[in-house]
């Protein structure tokens, strides 16, 4: 399997409302911007977002994007599948109740996902970590960027795939075997999909994954 896909699929079950399922793909870094990177693409998407400039977290950058991806060697994509139980699902009747249940969800399950990526980083020397989707450092439409101050929090601030220019829907259904759901009605999809990343200046490594199986359990 050139992917190499791993087989440690785990769960993690919150108490109420959804189901956590993390599934990790791992394969080297050039490959990955080679077929699932177009810049000028999806960096013309991010253009439309009404965060564009206005988030430390989204383009345009500050620095060269290329270079930032550079030197490298394996990539490992940790897609977060969100599964929202019947109740949860039934209980939604309206459209602002479904934009509320979803971003509501993610900004948790991100609380979750983002602290471990960055721990990730810090053990492996060299690392860089991809949030799953936009900056929930400050509240929304308050970042320092909108007045031209410097980011309240350099160190933590990560940025998307997507925003550097990579293909998160080619990424989930040929890497994840994981088909997007959206839902432009009342209802809930019957689960969401976060994809965060972790990219290391050594390749392929077994035991990183099995690190970050084991991290995202706790």
């Amino acid at each position: 399997d050139v992917y190499k896909r791993q087989p440690n699929t785990f769960d993690e079950t919150s108490p109420k409302m959804y189901t956590l399922t993390h599934h990790i793909v791992s394969l080297p870094t050039s490959q990955y911007i080679q077929e699932f990177r177009d810049p000028e693409k999806f960096i013309s998407f991010c253009r439309q977002c009404e965060r564009y400039n206005r988030c430390w977290a989204c383009p345009p950058f500050e620095f060269n994007t290329d270079e930032y991806l550079s030197g490298y060697q394996q990539t490992y994509i940790i897609g977060t599948k969100i599964a929202f139980d019947t109740t949860t699902r039934d209980s939604c009747t309206t459209l602002e109740e479904h934009k509320t249940i979803s971003l509501q969800t993610i900004e948790s399950v991100r609380k979750i996902i983002d602290p471990r990526l960055l721990t990730l980083e810090h053990e492996y020397s060299g690392s860089r970590a991809f949030y799953a989707g936009t900056c929930h450092l400050c509240p929304k439409n308050s970042c320092t960027r909108i007045n031209g101050h410097p980011c309240l929090h350099p160190q933590e601030i990560r940025p998307s795939l997507e925003s550097i220019g990579f293909d998160i829907s080619k990424t989930t259904s040929e890497l994840l075997h994981i088909e997007l759901q959206w839902s432009n009605d009342a209802h809930l999809p019957e689960y969401l999909t976060l994809v965060s990343g972790l990219f290391t200046k050594e390749s392929a490594y077994t035991p990183i994954s099995t690190r970050i199986s084991s991290l995202l359990t706790v």
